[in-house]
């Protein structure tokens, strides 16, 4: 993605950087602003300043504008552990803040327990970032499994049980596929195959031809960004005519857009309302704040990182006047029924999952996401 500096330019203006001097309260992000997540990457990190912005404005928190400071990981796990320790270390951030990929947050949890820094709102669903509980891990978005199990559940109300997996070869794709391994045996069936790929490598020559001769009602694809794109492609180049599923992780505009004439169709789990629904408070909120920048249509994207800002704001709030690590710590963990504008979200020394929201979207021949 050839734009990304502009992109952290504009955040880094937006949360009040004119350097250490001027910024208060410092939280940093290490995020595959290039790299395979990179498409929604930017549309998270969107939806996440608008928020921010909003806050600033206002005077921030307490009076004290939040500096976020992004460091580029491309998606690449070692970074993300090396951005984190220099953001703990160099900047002094207060907390951590939208990691995104699987081994990339969970390779940082010692690092945020030997400092005693927070991370809120990783964009990922593990489960094993959920249970057992991770004392310095917020999570925001429900799990992978979660989402899994509920797509298997709505293909078999439909009668489609001749259901195969491909997933990426890493912590993400087991965990998510232990979801599907629940959801078959809930449902009495077994998957028709199961087919990993590598994930710095991911070639799908082999795989998709492999696949389409087990000639499958469905296919669910377990992986991020531009590697789903290019394996769903090769499927219907392979002569794969069976519905397609993906999960939440690819839920933006910039995937479906990357998809082509092969968007149409293809279902992709989601943990958040619809970035259309005026129902709820926080999607007609962000909209009002979008339409102020001259953006026109919310992706699901940038619906999370919307509310992951929210939460991440409003934990700095309540460890006020002066927060810090600790105090931040605590705000969170006392967090009980936060409405964050339709959905209520709590959290406490023993549960650190945050909400449990799942759905399912279909992509239109517009390229929009459809419930």
């Amino acid at each position: 993605m050839k734009n990304w500096k502009p992109l952290l330019a504009a955040c880094a203006l937006a949360a009040g950087l004119a350097g250490h001097s001027t910024a208060q309260i410092v939280v940093g992000q290490t995020v595959g602003v290039t790299g395979s997540a990179a498409i929604t990457v930017k549309e998270s990190m969107q939806g996440a300043s608008l928020y921010l912005d909003s806050v600033n404005a206002q005077g921030g928190v307490g009076g004290q504008k939040i500096e976020l400071v992004v460091l580029d990981d491309k998606f690449d796990p070692k970074l993300t552990l090396e951005n984190a320790r220099t953001l703990i270390e160099k900047h002094g951030a207060v907390a951590l803040f939208m990691t995104r990929g699987t081994p990339h947050t969970q390779g940082i949890v010692p690092l945020l327990d030997e400092a005693g820094v927070v991370l809120v709102g990783p964009s990922t669903g593990a489960m094993a970032l959920h249970k057992p509980v991770s004392r310095h891990v917020f999570n925001v978005r429900a799990p992978y499994q979660q989402e899994v199990e509920k797509a298997i559940a709505h293909l078999n109300t439909l009668g489609v049980q001749r259901i195969g997996v491909i997933h990426v070869d890493d912590s993400f794709g087991a965990d998510a596929l232990a979801g599907a391994l629940n959801g078959f045996k809930a449902h009495g069936s077994q998957a028709v195959f199961i087919e990993k790929f590598d994930r710095s490598k991911p070639d799908f020559s082999a795989i998709a031809p492999r696949a389409t001769k087990q000639l499958p009602q469905a296919v669910i694809f377990i992986g991020t960004g531009a590697a789903v794109v290019d394996g769903i492609k090769a499927l219907r180049t392979a002569g794969m005519a069976g519905q397609i599923v993906t999960l939440s992780n690819n839920a933006s505009g910039g995937f479906t857009k990357a998809l082509g004439d092969q968007a149409r169709g293809v279902v992709v789990t989601q943990v958040f309302p619809s970035e259309r629904s005026i129902n709820y408070p926080l999607i007609k909120e962000a909209m009002g704040l979008a339409k102020a920048r001259g953006i026109e249509d919310l992706t699901p994207a940038m619906v999370e990182g919307f509310v992951n800002a929210k939460v991440l704001v409003e934990g700095l709030r309540r460890a006020s006047p002066k927060p810090d690590r600790a105090r931040l710590l605590t705000a969170l963990e006392g967090m009980r029924k936060f409405d964050l504008g339709g959905l209520e979200l709590s959290y406490s020394a023993t549960d650190h999952s945050g909400l449990t929201f799942t759905d399912l979207s279909i992509i239109g021949s517009d390229g929009r996401f459809k419930r």
